[in-house]
């Protein structure tokens, strides 16, 4: 799920299921569009399932779709996002503060 949020500051909220939870992320600029220009991703509280198809006037559903994890440690999760407009494969790697989003330079074929 990537919701689009308008109001304090446009963003973006990554939103994985695990575990009967969706792990979130605030990504400021929206996901990366190329391997070569990492984006903010700030873990924010996990939210409950029913909040997947939440919209209200500040916040619509950008994206829809299931993710796949490929691999993890303590630092960096690789996962392949299988969404409306086709699959993509980024990393999400823990820094002291925060998380950047990286979109990998592998990527899925069709």
């Amino acid at each position: 799920m990537l919701h689009d949020h308008r109001k304090p500051r446009p963003h973006f909220d990554l939103r994985l299921e695990e575990d009967g939870v969706l792990r979130s992320w605030a990504v400021p600029k929206g996901l990366p569009t190329s391997s070569r220009h990492d984006r903010l991703a700030v873990a924010v509280d996990d939210h409950e399932m029913d909040h997947l198809g939440y919209t209200d006037e500040h916040k619509s559903v950008a994206d829809t779709g299931w993710w796949e994890d490929e691999s993890r440690d303590d630092h960096r999760v690789v996962f392949v996002l299988h969404g409306q407009g086709g699959s993509r494969r980024y990393a999400l790697i823990r820094t002291d503060r925060d998380w950047l989003l990286h979109l990998t330079k592998d990527q899925p074929t069709a």
